[in-house]
């Protein structure tokens, strides 16, 4: 039976997704029915793909995780083994891809390979909690000549020496292949090799993506080092393994990447190569534990730690341009009995989520009169200012029109009943783009 009567006459219908567990068995079996050397069980964390058109199965991929030694891809990254050791896991190797027989469709494999490579990184971040940079696979030469790969935008970069692991070793099988690979994110070799990996790549589940630490200076005049350095230890000196400025350098870049804990601090440190522990002056080639990072933090002046991130951190983002928010929190549960809660004014970042600048805000005042002292250090200029009803204020849009050369979007509720009426009497939902007007 062809594809046209399978109802499949072309690509447009065609579709790749993970296979469902009722469908494993029957998976397993067309691969070693039709595949050249059959089904065997996949590596490490692995995927299971199948390719539909009007229902039918058309093709099976099959996803493992990445050949340990590979001197062509290793020395196309440049990384070194200590690194490879811990990033490994952000490429996927194509294991098997198969065309069912009955299939001929111009095209079909690459455009197979196409739509796989779109949703992989995705689901993979699904199941197994971080994404893919780099997909490689290894072509048997004497068969094929890798011309599907090439046409899904694949790059060949040389060959193996003809070896297989057997057991805790090597073995020559006299079958060099092909080693082709493909960068699933721009740059997708630099954040292999980089100190720091970007946003969302590292695993855990008390994490936010953030901002990229790599565009970020930590050494020399304005670095994130000599600010530290400023800091006083609050601890003795007896015992000491790990300096200050480590331990809180490790805390904000970890906080910056996404960190929501002391737990996934210690867990981010911990994929840090030596030269990096170096370059956060660390003299150990581990990074401090939870419980020293708990303690340490514990103990600082989190005022004027937070000031003095804050004046470090500023100019390094950018924030014209940016939507920013406003927003005043209470700390709950951060005080003690008897006294009154902080409250917390913070100009947030939307896209990346970094806090650019805080403020408390005393109890003999509001966020009101604070908003001007909070956002005088920012450089804004075309930046989207948001905030809540509170500051729906003619003084406040003004400053930010006005001084800070940004706009605003405010929320406005029954606390300006004039204001609201005036903009119920406009009829304003006539006026988004997306409204139909009549000719």
């Amino acid at each position: 039976m062809g594809e046209a009567d399978n109802g499949c006459a072309n690509l447009a219908s065609l579709m790749v997704r993970p296979v469902r567990c009722e469908e494993r068995a029957r998976w397993r079996e067309l691969m070693n029915s039709h595949h050249y050397l059959g089904f065997r069980p996949l590596v490490g964390q692995s995927l299971c793909y199948v390719a539909t058109c009007a229902e039918q199965w058309v093709a099976l991929l099959g996803w493992g995780a990445a050949a340990l030694k590979c001197g062509p891809r290793d020395a196309w990254i440049g990384w070194t083994p200590a690194l490879k050791f811990r990033r490994l896991h952000l490429i996927a190797n194509n294991v098997r891809f198969l065309i069912l027989p009955e299939w001929h469709l111009p095209n079909l494999a690459s455009h197979v390979l196409a739509l796989n490579l779109q949703r992989l990184s995705q689901d993979w971040e699904r199941y197994y909690g971080h994404p893919i940079l780099l997909a490689e696979t290894f072509v048997d030469a004497s068969r094929f000549r890798g011309t599907c790969y090439r046409a899904a935008g694949w790059r060949m970069l040389g060959s193996t020496r003809g070896f297989a692991k057997h057991g805790p070793g090597y073995v020559a099988h006299g079958q060099p292949k092909q080693v082709w690979v493909r960068a699933l994110r721009p740059q997708a070799g630099e954040s292999l090799t980089a100190a720091f990996l970007p946003p969302s790549h590292f695993p855990g589940k008390e994490t936010l993506a953030m901002i990229d630490l790599n565009r970020l200076p930590l050494e020399g005049e304005g670095g994130l080092m000599e600010m530290l350095r400023t800091l006083v230890d609050p601890r003795q000196r007896r015992g000491v393994r790990h300096p200050l400025v480590t331990v809180v350098a490790i805390s904000v870049c970890a906080a910056l990447a996404g960190a929501r804990s002391f737990k996934a601090i210690a867990e981010w440190a911990k994929d840090l190569s030596r030269d990096t522990l170096r370059r956060l002056g660390s003299q150990r080639w581990r990074p401090p534990s939870e419980p020293t990072i708990r303690r340490v933090l514990q103990k600082l002046d989190a005022d004027r730690l937070d000031l003095e991130i804050g004046r470090w951190l500023i100019p390094h983002c950018r924030v014209a341009g940016q939507g920013l928010s406003v927003d005043g929190k209470t700390l709950r549960g951060a005080h003690d009995a008897g006294k009154t809660a902080p409250h917390l004014l913070s100009a947030i970042l939307h896209q990346e989520g970094v806090v650019v600048a805080q403020r408390a805000v005393s109890e003999k005042t509001n966020e009101i009169p604070e908003l001007p002292h909070l956002l005088a250090p920012l450089a804004m200029e075309g930046a989207v200012v948001t905030g809540d009803a509170l500051h729906a204020q003619k003084e406040t849009a003004r400053y930010l029109v006005e001084v800070k050369k940004a706009d605003y979007l405010f929320t406005v509720k029954d606390n300006q009943p004039t204001l609201k009426q005036d903009i119920a009497d406009l009829h304003l939902e006539a006026f988004p783009p997306s409204a139909h007007h009549p000719g």
